[in-house]
C-alpha cells in the first residue's frame, strides 16, 4: 500500500499526451506571457534536440524514488531505467507510438511515470504544446511561498479527456521570464489535490533552460522533486551536453 500511495502522490502533474509543436496558430491567440516563457526556456531551439536524458528524484516523508529516462522527441522513443511497481530493477526501451504492443507494466505504469516526470522537467514548454489548455495572464500577485510577487499565469485543462481532466496550474513568472513558484490544483478526487513548489537551481542544457530543484508541499506535507544527470544530445552530435 505504501508504494501504491507513493506512486499516486508523485503523479502530481496532468498526464496529457506529449505533443511537440515549435509553434501553433493557437499560440497567437494566447497572452504574450506564453511566448515569453517559450523564449526564456529555449522552445525555439527544441528542434535541435535529438535526445534528452534526466533522472527524476522525489522525496516524501520516509519515502524516496529515482527514475532515469532518455527521451528522443523526434521519434518519441523512451528508455527507462529504474524499478517496476513491484520494486524489481528494470530497463526497457519502447516507442510511444507502439505502446499497445508493450507489456502491461510499460502501458500501465512506466509510460504514465514517463509523462509525469517529463512534465515536471518541461512544464514551461507544455504551456505552448498543450493547445487544449486555456492560458490566462492574471497580473502581478504575491508569491504563495516566498517573499515578493510575480506575474501569475493560470493554465487550465479541459474538464474532459486526458488522464487528469480539469487540472489547473498557477505559474508565478518573474520579470526574467523564469517560473519562480507554481501551484497545482487537481481537477479530480485523487490525491494530492494541491501541490505548491519552488522552481530553483536553473541550469542551461544546450539551448534549453531547466530548473532542477522543486521543494514544496503536497496537501501541506513536505515534498521535494529534483533532477540529476540532465543532458541533451544535439542533432548531428554523438556526445551529451551536460546541464551546467
Amino acid at each position: 500500500m505504501t508504494k501504491l500511495r507513493f506512486r499516486t502522490a508523485l503523479r502530481l502533474l496532468p498526464l496529457v499526451g506529449v505533443v511537440i509543436f515549435a509553434a501553433t496558430s493557437l499560440a497567437q491567440q494566447r497572452p504574450p506571457i506564453v511566448e515569453k516563457l517559450a523564449k526564456t526556456y529555449g522552445l525555439e531551439s527544441f528542434g535541435q534536440i535529438d535526445a534528452i536524458r534526466y533522472t527524476f528524484n522525489a522525496e516524501l516523508p520516509g519515502i524516496k524514488v529515482s527514475r532515469s529516462w532518455t527521451w528522443e522527441p523526434k521519434t518519441d522513443q523512451v528508455t527507462f531505467e529504474g524499478n517496476d511497481k513491484s520494486g524489481k530493477p528494470v530497463k526497457v526501451t519502447y516507442r510511444r507510438s507502439e505502446l499497445g504492443s508493450q507489456s502491461a507494466e510499460v502501458q500501465e505504469n512506466i509510460d504514465s511515470n514517463f509523462l509525469n516526470d517529463q512534465y515536471w522537467l518541461l512544464l514551461p514548454f507544455h504551456v505552448s504544446w498543450d493547445t487544449s489548455a486555456t492560458v490566462q495572464d492574471a497580473g502581478v500577485q504575491k508569491l504563495p511561498l516566498g517573499n515578493g510577487s510575480a506575474e501569475k499565469v493560470v493554465v487550465k485543462y479541459p474538464s474532459d479527456g486526458g488522464y487528469s481532466p480539469g487540472d489547473t496550474w498557477d505559474l508565478y513568472v518573474g520579470a526574467d521570464g523564469r517560473i519562480q513558484e507554481m501551484v497545482y490544483h487537481r481537477g479530480g478526487p485523487k490525491k494530492p489535490s494541491t501541490v505548491i513548489a519552488t522552481w530553483a537551481d536553473y541550469k542551461q542544457a544546450g539551448p534549453l533552460l531547466v530548473s532542477r530543484d522543486h521543494p514544496g508541499t503536497a496537501d501541506d506535507k513536505p515534498v521535494h522533486v529534483s533532477f540529476s544527470n540532465v543532458a541533451v544530445k544535439l542533432a548531428g552530435s554523438s556526445t551529451w551536453t551536460e546541464a551546467k
